[in-house]
């Protein structure tokens, strides 16, 4: 049966989470409270980062958009934590805000099963006889009938930006804002918290003395965000960001307006996000560092505008005009967008499912920072998730399995009391999810979700068997220490006694799959150029860190057993003898699914869990 799903947000989890549905057959109308900020990127004009990168890939890998979108519209890449080990890679690229924003709209308008609409959705209405999603109200007051909702509402809901004593009751870039959902949401029963977020002024170029900074250039050798993306299509010239410094004066400055600052006047008491802090909060948490980076990014090759990342800030617009005029290169700068932070209302993510549905009203689903979370890759990745079990094909990642598993697992189990940022840290078994293995890990799930086309599934098997064909291969070759002895001479690699096998020279840590391939005819891989190289890559990485990757798939698999055994649904925690009553409160209102989710949740003992496992036990017999 044809779903009608109505998405109510358009920015990049509402984008997600339209597309997925769309995708799978389902009719999607998709509302934004403007249709020229479908995709905006109201702070940081950039897709990816450390963890994000990962994110990106991810949903790519399952058949989003994302990837693609900012494949096709970057001005500037690059790879970063190149000097630690692979678990961390993490790409970036710097995007043309507008182009972007041009990419997303189109694809969405030529989506058959997608209409787009302007307008506020003020009311989710519900049916009372089986508590399910039944229509929505717009703010003209109509009705529109429906099978499901998705909420990717951002930073719009009840929004105000605000720096020294101005508010203005807006959403972010000065767009409206929408006044009316949260009270629709609080008579559904959700609890709702009050967070913040933040953004730096933007520059004029021609005010800016570049000669002062650092020149950060792209990477010479691209690697996109797409699996499907051919390097040697999207290279182009990139443009190049700067890098400079706050001085002492820059925190003097800072010091002697702070309390003017709407971040500590006492205008704003929502939560802030601690991994993206303003420069106030720069300076007063971390009053021993003498400098703090900024960096000077463009905001498109067809605009003026810069972006000072580092410098997020609720000061007064003249207190603005003076701290930025104490960094080295800013001395003349033109402020064209003052600095602002932004507060907003999201729910307490602790009342949905790992598939991101409402546990108490079924069809109802949500996505983005309306969950508590920040940034434009965990709303991308929450959209697809969301959309996809919307669409009825029941998927859920595990915190083995994906960034994304780990990040929907985190907000759902454990809440957030603050703006959620994903990191590497977060990962427990980071090693196995890499960014470059994102399609071997959730790309047959795309495929069974029907998200990824017998094609591209066809190109991916192709891929994973020339992956295991050519670790085969190198398992089989042994050769002399006449043979090898001389390449390990040129590379400063202690010589062998007797024949030695090509996988046991591609671990050595000086040594990489290159340097070893030349020692035996190169493999013929039937996949396009691109791609033998990201199988060479995958052959380097898989054999170097074998013993690694063998331990945490142990480790991941022991998890797994303990995700597997489900949790029978309806049970009265209260009942069950031996619960302490913090543990009885918290399992009976987070209702895990099963015992590894119950094991995280805060305030939750082994002890409990023991109590509970023995219950469920008796249960079964």
């Amino acid at each position: 049966m044809i779903k009608h799903i109505i998405v109510i947000g358009a920015g990049h989890a509402g984008c997600e989470a339209a597309l997925a549905a769309a995708r799978l057959g389902q009719r999607v109308t998709l509302f934004a409270l403007n249709l020229d900020s479908i995709a905006l990127m109201p702070c940081n004009p950039c897709i990816g980062g450390s963890a994000k990168g990962h994110l990106v890939r991810e949903v790519d890998a399952l058949g989003g958009q994302m990837g693609k979108a900012i494949d096709a519209t970057f001005i500037q890449s690059r790879m970063l934590n190149t000097a630690k080990g692979p678990a961390v890679y993490s790409l970036r690229a710097q995007a043309d805000k507008k182009q972007y924003m041009a990419y997303m709209k189109t694809v969405l308008e030529n989506e058959p099963n997608i209409s787009l609409r302007e307008g506020e959705v003020v009311e989710i209405i519900t049916s009372e006889s089986d508590n399910a999603v039944n229509a929505i109200k717009t703010e003209s007051g109509m009705i529109i009938h429906c099978d499901a909702v998705i909420v990717c509402t951002g930073t719009y809901l009840n929004a105000r930006c605000l720096y020294g004593e101005t508010i203005n009751h807006t959403g972010p870039n000065g767009l409206r804002n929408a006044t009316h959902l949260s009270t629709s949401l609080k008579n559904l029963g959700f609890i709702l918290q009050r967070f913040k977020t933040g953004t730096p002024a933007r520059i004029h170029a021609r005010s800016v003395d570049f000669s002062k900074m650092v020149v950060q250039h792209g990477d010479e050798k691209l690697v996109p965000f797409s699996f499907e993306t051919d390097p040697a299509v999207a290279k182009r010239n990139q443009v190049p960001c700067h890098l400079t410094y706050t001085t002492p004066k820059t925190h003097e400055r800072i010091q002697a307006s702070i309390n003017r600052s709407a971040m500590y006047s006492g205008l704003i008491d929502a939560t802030g996000t601690r991994y993206c802090p303003s420069i106030e909060d720069k300076i007063v948490r971390f009053a021993e560092r003498e400098r703090h980076q900024v960096f000077i990014e463009p905001e498109g090759l067809n605009t003026s505008e810069m972006y000072v990342q580092g410098m997020s800030s609720a000061l007064p617009e003249d207190v603005q005009h003076e701290v930025y005029r104490t960094i080295p290169g800013l001395e003349n700068c033109e402020i064209m967008r003052v600095a602002y932070a932004i507060e907003y209302d999201c729910i307490d993510p602790t009342q949905l499912t790992l598939g991101l549905e409402a546990k108490h009203i079924r069809g109802l689903f949500f996505a983005g920072q309306i969950n508590g979370s920040s940034g434009y890759e965990e709303a991308a990745a929450q959209g697809i998730v969301a959309g996809l079990n919307a669409a009825g094909a029941d998927m859920t990642i595990g915190r083995a399995d994906g960034y994304i598993g780990v990040l929907i697992d985190d907000l759902v189990t454990k809440g957030t009391s603050e703006p959620y940022r994903m990191m590497t840290s977060r990962a427990e078994y980071r090693l196995l999810l890499r960014q470059d293995n994102a399609d071997l890990r959730l790309t047959p799930k795309g495929y069974a979700a029907g998200l990824i086309s017998e094609e591209r599934n066809d190109t991916f098997l192709k891929k994973s068997q020339a992956i295991e064909a050519e670790k085969a291969r190198l398992q089989k070759i042994i050769l002399s220490p006449e043979k090898v002895n001389p390449m390990l001479e040129t590379k400063n690699s202690t010589p062998v006694k007797s024949g030695v096998r090509l996988t046991e020279l591609i671990k050595r840590p000086e040594l990489t799959y290159w340097d070893v391939i030349t020692l035996t005819d190169n493999p013929h891989i039937d996949l396009p150029d691109f791609m033998v190289e990201t199988v060479q890559a995958q052959v380097n990485i898989q054999i170097k860190y074998e013993g690694y990757i063998a331990m945490q798939l142990a480790q991941a698999e022991a998890f797994r057993k303990t995700e597997n055994r489900k949790i029978p649904l309806g049970i009265d925690y209260e009942k069950i003898k031996g619960l302490r009553i913090e543990a009885r409160q918290k399992l009976n209102a987070l209702r895990p699914v099963n015992f590894g989710q119950a094991s995280r949740i805060t305030g939750v003992s082994p002890a409990d869990i023991s109590v509970l496992m023995v219950y469920i036990k008796s249960l079964e017999q």
